[in-house]
């Protein structure tokens, strides 16, 4: 079992923690290439909120964001072009978002495998809810109701490797309005919805109930003990 930093950010604008995580991400790298052991811990987990925000990663179409820079600034909406795969998505309060910054080649997997944790790691903490989620073929992220008529998804993924070192990660709708997806085509998928643990329960749920689940989850999936 590997040693991992855990840092709980709270809610915090997504630049801040965008800032954190490439500093993270670079000083494992730069620590790799001189061939030296970090302190501590090889792998970090961030786990935080974000104020509304709007992601476009890598292979995003700005078609995808049906509203204007004025229409954002109304709405107090942010919006960043980042480096994770993926197209476009949306951060906001009651979404759980962690950001995995693990060296995977010290886990001795790659980077499928470690999507596949990821996943994985979703799919059980929604299960204690009795939620059942699947992985969808040719689609990113977790869904609910797969082969149905209803297909929503209930949580992104996206993620940036580079020298085994990872980056960004998924975000989770606990208790998230829904109704700001509706600004956007989520992922670039316009015929599917977006789902919520509130939503499929009918409920609100104890965010802070979900976030240590999905802590353990990450513990047991990656075998590594938070520090």
């Amino acid at each position: 079992m590997q040693n991992c930093r855990l840092q709980e950010l709270g809610l915090i604008e997504y630049n801040a923690a965008w800032q954190i995580q490439k500093e993270i991400f670079n000083t494992a790298i730069q620590y790799k290439l001189e061939n030296k052991e970090l302190p501590d811990a090889k792998h970090t987990l961030l786990i935080c909120e974000h104020p509304h925000v709007y992601t476009m990663g890598k292979s995003a179409e700005m078609k995808n964001l049906l509203l204007n820079e004025t229409e954002l600034a109304e709405r107090n909406i942010t919006s960043y072009h980042i480096e994770r795969g993926g197209d476009i998505t949306y951060h906001g309060p009651g979404q759980l978002v962690v950001y995995p910054i693990f060296d995977i080649e010290a886990l001795k997997i790659g980077v499928k495998e470690f999507v596949f944790r990821v996943e994985e790691c979703i799919i059980n903490t929604l299960r204690f809810y009795a939620i059942e989620s699947e992985r969808i073929d040719g689609r990113i992220g977790i869904w609910i109701g797969k082969g149905s008529s209803n297909e929503r998804k209930i949580a992104a993924i996206g993620i940036k490797c580079s020298r085994f070192i990872t980056m960004h990660g998924l975000a989770l709708n606990v208790n998230t309005d829904l109704n700001l997806f509706n600004h956007i085509i989520p992922c670039g998928i316009a015929d599917k919805s977006v789902t919520s643990l509130q939503n499929e329960i009918g409920r609100s749920i104890d965010i802070i109930d979900v976030k240590n689940r999905l802590i353990n989850e990450f513990s047991t999936t990656f075998d590594v003990k938070f520090i």
